[in-house]
């Protein structure tokens, strides 16, 4: 016990060395802020420019260098295929026409990417419906895992490999629960924030699938235990340290994180889905039938549709950390929604 206390102790001091002797590689370039505006009733409000938004970044007034709404999209549909989504995969595998038309445009493309305990790109990036509609016949229902926070990275890596003009979305068909991820919250939210990435989920009803699943074959868990969370009250291993980021010896700790991880409470999030959408500008939705995927993500293109894309070079970046994100409408009795902020490296002026 007393070595453990020991050990807690050292983490600040070990902290603020690790700080002073962080260099960090990755910096912002430039910011995108999606903003929708709509009015009282909740109607999406077109046809503002640039002049009529005032952003500040971490309370410092910005300059918008661009207010585009038709540049094209690029996406990744990110679908759950586990045990526990056997009922819904035949609604899933029908709305390739939707993404088509409600969603991409003309000039969008997506690539589907499907998980349980394997992460597998079932369709390259592509704007035709019927290579999508081919793409979702392959859905089948697999084991009881749903590495969800690893799908997610992956489907940032694959976002990384597109034009950087075009718009990055992952539309996340899924449970809001993560069962067996390697990644978690905290490094999966960082790759969305420095990809300036945003997250739409669509989520399955965790309920209603469990009630209609058919009963698996018991299977050793995907989870080691060293990997599994530790109980309270325990003294923490190399291996738990690892968990909570701190590294084996408490001595990789990034305190520059703080902001994320005060924002997110832990490592281990109930909902990672509500913690991607606001904190990249995405919306939640969810469904049960096909009708109900149907205005999911007929909402969603609406949304796409109705974007303003503000985008700015930060004239704060040697303010390091997590930047607040604010966007005024100098029009009065418009509701303005926006991503909360993002993380970014301090940069020496």
């Amino acid at each position: 016990m007393t070595r453990t206390l020991a050990l807690l102790l050292c983490v600040p001091l070990l902290a603020q060395e690790a700080e002073r002797d962080l260099v960090i590689r990755e910096t912002v370039k430039f910011v995108v802020a999606p903003t929708t505006v709509t009015n009282a009733d909740g109607t999406y409000v077109n046809g503002l420019e640039a002049s009529d938004f005032e952003l500040y970044d971490n309370g410092k007034l910005q300059q918008i260098n661009q207010d585009v709404s038709s540049i094209p999209i690029s996406m990744v549909v990110a679908i759950q295929k586990n045990a526990a989504t056997e009922n819904v995969l035949p609604s899933l595998k029908k709305m390739g026409n939707m993404l088509e038309s409600m969603v991409l445009g003309e000039n969008g493309e997506a690539a589907i990417l499907t998980f349980d305990h394997r992460i597998e790109q079932i369709s390259e990036f592509t704007n035709d419906g019927q290579k999508f509609n081919e793409a979702l016949q392959k859905l089948r229902p697999g084991s009881t895992t749903s590495r969800l926070n690893d799908a997610i990275t992956e489907s940032v890596r694959l976002l990384k490999s597109r034009p950087e003009n075009r718009r990055r979305i992952i539309l996340l068909i899924s449970e809001t629960r993560d069962r067996g991820s390697e990644g978690n919250v905290k490094e999966t939210l960082t790759e969305l924030q420095l990809n300036n990435v945003i997250v739409y989920p669509v989520n399955m009803s965790y309920w209603l699938n469990k009630l209609t699943t058919r009963d698996q074959p018991p299977r050793p868990s995907p989870v080691p235990p060293s990997a599994r969370p530790q109980i309270n009250g325990m003294p923490q291993t190399p291996n738990t340290a690892m968990q909570m980021g701190l590294g084996g010896t408490f001595g990789n700790y990034i305190p520059l994180f703080q902001e994320i991880f005060t924002a997110t409470k832990a490592i281990f999030v109930d909902n990672p889905p509500e913690m991607y959408t606001k904190y990249t500008g995405g919306s939640e939705q969810s469904f049960v039938g096909l009708k109900g995927l149907e205005e999911a993500i007929m909402r969603i293109g609406e949304e796409l549709q109705s974007q303003y894309l503000l985008t700015y070079n930060p004239n704060n970046k040697s303010e390091g950390g997590f930047h607040t994100i604010k966007v005024v409408v100098k029009k009065r009795n418009l509701n303005v929604k926006t991503r909360t902020g993002y993380w970014m490296a301090a940069i020496p002026n």
